[in-house]
C-alpha cells in the first residue's frame, strides 16, 4: 500500500470511503443498550452539517477547536469537521479539573470548545472567563442544560441545522475547503501528559498521522474489516492512531461504549479483532479472571489450573507456530474448548488477531498469560511525538523484555550517554509556542531525543528500555539506579497498583507501595480479614507481610543482575492512599510524578532513611467534586529481606 498523495488528509480519505464503501459501517455507539451504527455514506452527511455549521459559528482555517467528553461519534466527527476547514482539533482529557483545562484553551488560543455533556459544560463556564479567546461551546448531550441561557452555548444538533442552511446557501463552500487541505498543514495539536511540568502542545501534520497510520496498517496486515473498541481518551495519542487516524485509512468500523462502566460487556459484546490496552488494563482484566476463579467451585478451579499450566507449557509455541507433539496439541485443543475459548469470550477478546500494549512494561507472567490462550499480544514503542511508533515486535519475535525492531521508515540509534533517539515520518512539526523545548528535543536534521535510556540486545536484535535517562541514577556504593526498572518489577504482582522507588544517591533504595484495593480486598475477604477502606486494609499485619513477600521476590531477582543487585529494596511503606491524577501525584495517563510525590511525602521518604518503623503524615487530598480535604494517618514501615549478589562476571568486569 503505497502512500497516495491525493488521499492526504482526513476530509478527502472519508470522501475516498464514501466513493469505495458507501454503506460499511463506519462507527458505532452503544446508548440506552442498543448499538447505533453510521455507515460511512451517513458519517459523510453529520460530518459536511456539522463542519459547515462551524464555518457559520466563524471558525476558520488554522484556528483551534477543543474535543472533549468520552469516546462518542460526534466527537470523532467533531475533529473532521474541523480538519474539513482546515482548522486544528485539541482534544483534551475528559477527567481533568476546570484548571488544567483553563491552561490547555489558553496555550493552545481554543475558539471554540465542542464538549459531550453538562459536566464538561460546567467546567467550560467556570474557566471561560480566564480564556477570552473562547467564543463558543458546543454540546452533545443535552441532559441537565435546558435552563443553560447563554448566547455562546449551542446545542450539536442546531449546529448542524445551521450548518445545513449554510451549505444550501454557500454550495461549493465544503467541497472548496476540503479541497485545499494539504498533508503538510497542521492535523491535530496533541498534550503531553505533563510529568515534569505543564503540558506540551504536540503539533502533528496531516503527513505525520497518515503516513504513520499507513505504515502501522502494512507492517500488520491490517483491513478494512477489522473491528476496534474505542474507550481510551480520545486526548491520547494512541487512540488517535488507533480508533481514528488507522480507522480513515484502512476502512474499518470503530465501536464506541456506553460509558466507562460498561466497557468491559460492549468489548465482549463486539468481540474486536484488532485491540489496545495499557498494561494496567491486562492486569485488571487477569486480575478479575483470578478473582473469580478462586471463588468458584473446587471441580471447575482444579480444571482451569490444570489447562492454563499445559498452556503456559505450549500455547505460546503453538502460537508461533512451533512445533510440539501430537499429545500436547491435542491436549490444547482440548483445552481451548473447556477453559481458553470461553475464557476469551468473558475477557471479550476471542476474535482478537492483534492485540497491543504500550506506555509502561507488562509482567512477563501477564503477557505469558495472554499469549498462551492464543491471543497475539505484542508490545510496541512510542510517543506521542512521532504519533506512536518507534518500534513494534514482528509476529513470531515476541518477548517479554523487548519493545521489539524498529517500525516502517523508522530510524533509531543510542546517543553516546545511552539515550534513544528516532527519526521516522511521524516526527512531530514543532511544541506549540515552545520554540526552546523544540529545538532540545529535536535536532535540525530530524532526529528526536525520547528521554529513555535502552540498548539493542545483541541476540535478537530488539529494542529494550531500562528506565527514563533522566531518572537513571547511581547509589553511593556507584551501584546502577533504575527506579522504574524496580517499580515495573513490583507492579508485576496483581496486589501492587503502584509503586515509587527511591535512592539516586543515597546508600540504599526504598519504596513507596499503593496496593490494589481490588486484588487484596478479596485476597483479605477470603481470609476473613475485617477492613473498612483502603486506610484501613494498607494498615493490616497480613497486608503488610503480602506485600513484603512481593517485595522480598523482586529483592531476589534483583540479587542475579550484578549491575543492579546492590539497588534492592531495604526499607517501604503502603502509602496511605491512592496515588490520584487530582492530587497532582499521577498524569492523566496514570504516570507517576515520581518527584513530585517525593516532595510531596517528604516526611515519608526521611522516615524510610532515618530508621523510624511509623510516621505520621497530613494530606490535603482533592475529591471529584473538586473539593478539598484533609487525611490523616500513621504509616508504618517494614524492613525487607536482602539478598547477596551475584558476582559480576570477569566479561561483564572487563
Amino acid at each position: 500500500m503505497e502512500h497516495d498523495p491525493v488521499l492526504d488528509t482526513f476530509p478527502k480519505l472519508l470522501h475516498n470511503h464514501v466513493k469505495l464503501r458507501p454503506d460499511q459501517d463506519a462507527i458505532r455507539e452503544k446508548d440506552l443498550g442498543i448499538w447505533q451504527s453510521w455507515s460511512w455514506a451517513e458519517a459523510a452527511i453529520e460530518i459536511r452539517a456539522l463542519a459547515c455549521g462551524l464555518a457559520s459559528l466563524g471558525l476558520k482555517r488554522g484556528e483551534k477547536m477543543a474535543i472533549i467528553g468520552d469516546n462518542r461519534p460526534r466527537l470523532y466527527w467533531g475533529m473532521t469537521a474541523a480538519q474539513a476547514l482546515g482548522a486544528i482539533p485539541v482534544p483534551l482529557y475528559q477527567d481533568a479539573v476546570a484548571d488544567e483545562m483553563a491552561y490547555v484553551l489558553d496555550n493552545a488560543d481554543v475558539k471554540i470548545a465542542l464538549v459531550e455533556d453538562q459536566e464538561q459544560v460546567d467546567k467550560m463556564l467556570e474557566i471561560r472567563e480566564r480564556c477570552p479567546q473562547l467564543e463558543h461551546i458546543i454540546f452533545d448531550d443535552t441532559r441537565g442544560l435546558r435552563h443553560y441561557e447563554h448566547e455562546y452555548l449551542h446545542d450539536f444538533e442546531k449546529v448542524q441545522q445551521a450548518g445545513v442552511e449554510y451549505d444550501h446557501a454557500h454550495p461549493d463552500f465544503y467541497a472548496r475547503e476540503t479541497a485545499a487541505g494539504r498533508g503538510a498543514d497542521v492535523s491535530i495539536m496533541l498534550y503531553t501528559s505533563g510529568t515534569t511540568g505543564n503540558p506540551k502542545g504536540v503539533v502533528l501534520s496531516n503527513d505525520n498521522v497518515i503516513v504513520t497510520a499507513r505504515n502501522g496498517i502494512i507492517r500488520e496486515g491490517l483491513t478494512s474489516s477489522e473491528e476496534v473498541l474505542a474507550y481510551l481518551p480520545m486526548a491520547w495519542v494512541g487512540d488517535n492512531l488507533f480508533s481514528y487516524a488507522q480507522s480513515y485509512v484502512a476502512g474499518f468500523c470503530v465501536s464506541c461504549p456506553e460509558d466507562a462502566a460498561t466497557v468491559a460487556h460492549d468489548l465482549r459484546e463486539i468481540g474486536p479483532t484488532y485491540y489496545f490496552a495499557p498494561p494496567a488494563v491486562y492486569e485488571k482484566m487477569l486480575t478479575q479472571v483470578m478473582i473469580r476463579m478462586e471463588d468458584a467451585a473446587k471441580i471447575k478451579r482444579n480444571m482451569f489450573h490444570y489447562f492454563m499450566e499445559h498452556a503456559r507449557r505450549v500455547g505460546v509455541r503453538i502460537l508461533n507456530r512451533e512445533p510440539v507433539s501430537f499429545k500436547d496439541s491435542l491436549l490444547y485443543k482440548i483445552g481451548n474448548v473447556l477453559v481458553y475459548g470461553p475464557l476469551k469470550d468473558v475477557l471479550g477478546l476471542r476474535r482478537t488477531r492483534l492485540a497491543y500494549t504500550a506506555g509502561e512494561a507488562i509482567g512477563p507472567e501477564i503477557f505469558d498469560f495472554y499469549r498462551s490462550l492464543g491471543i497475539n499480544i505484542k508490545q510496541l514503542y512510542g510517543q506521542t511525538e512521532c504519533m506512536v511508533f518507534i518500534c513494534v515486535q514482528p509476529d513470531g519475535e515476541v518477548y517479554a523484555d523487548t519493545v521489539g525492531t524498529p517500525a516502517i521508515d523508522v530510524e533509531i540509534r543510542i546517543d553516546d550517554n545511552g539515550e534513544i533517539m528516532y527519526r521516522s515520518p511521524g516526527v512531530f512539526h514543532s511544541y506549540y509556542k515552545n520554540p526552546e523545548s523544540t529545538a532540545s528535543t529535536k535536532t535540525e536534521d530530524g532526529w528526536v531525543h525520547t528521554g529513555d535510556a535502552g540498548y539493542f540486545d545483541e541476540h535478537n536484535g530488539h529494542l529494550k528500555i531500562i528506565d527514563r535517562a533522566k531518572d537513571v541514577g547511581k547509589l553511593t556504593d556507584g551501584t546502577l539506579f533504575a527506579p522504574k526498572y524496580i517499580e515495573n518489577k513490583l507492579k508485576f504482582f496483581s496486589f501492587v497498583k503502584e509503586a515509587v522507588l527511591f535512592g539516586d544517591g543515597r546508600d540504599f533504595s526504598t519504596a513507596f507501595i499503593n496496593i490494589d484495593l481490588d486484588a487484596v480486598g478479596n485476597w483479605a475477604e477470603r481470609r476473613n480479614l475485617a477492613y473498612s477502606g483502603y486506610i484501613d486494609l494498607a494498615n493490616l499485619d497480613e497486608v503488610y507481610q503480602l506485600i513484603k513477600e512481593c517485595v522480598d521476590k523482586v529483592n531476589q531477582d534483583l540479587s542475579q543482575d550484578s549491575r543492579l543487585g546492590n539497588s534492592q529494596i531495604h526499607r517501604f511503606l503502603i502509602l496511605h492512599k491512592e496515588l490520584d491524577a487530582d492530587d497532582g501525584e499521577l498524569t492523566r495517563t496514570r504516570k507517576v510524578r515520581r518527584s513530585y510525590v517525593g516532595d510531596r511525602y517528604d516526611v515519608l521518604v526521611d522516615a524510610l532513611y532515618t530508621g523510624l518503623k511509623e510516621c505520621h503524615i497530613d494530606t490535603q487530598v482533592t475529591f471529584e467534586d473538586g473539593r478539598t480535604g484533609n487525611l490523616s494517618a500513621d504509616v508504618r514501615i517494614c524492613d525487607a529481606e536482602v539478598c547477596a549478589v551475584k558476582p559480576l562476571s570477569r566479561e561483564a568486569a572487563a
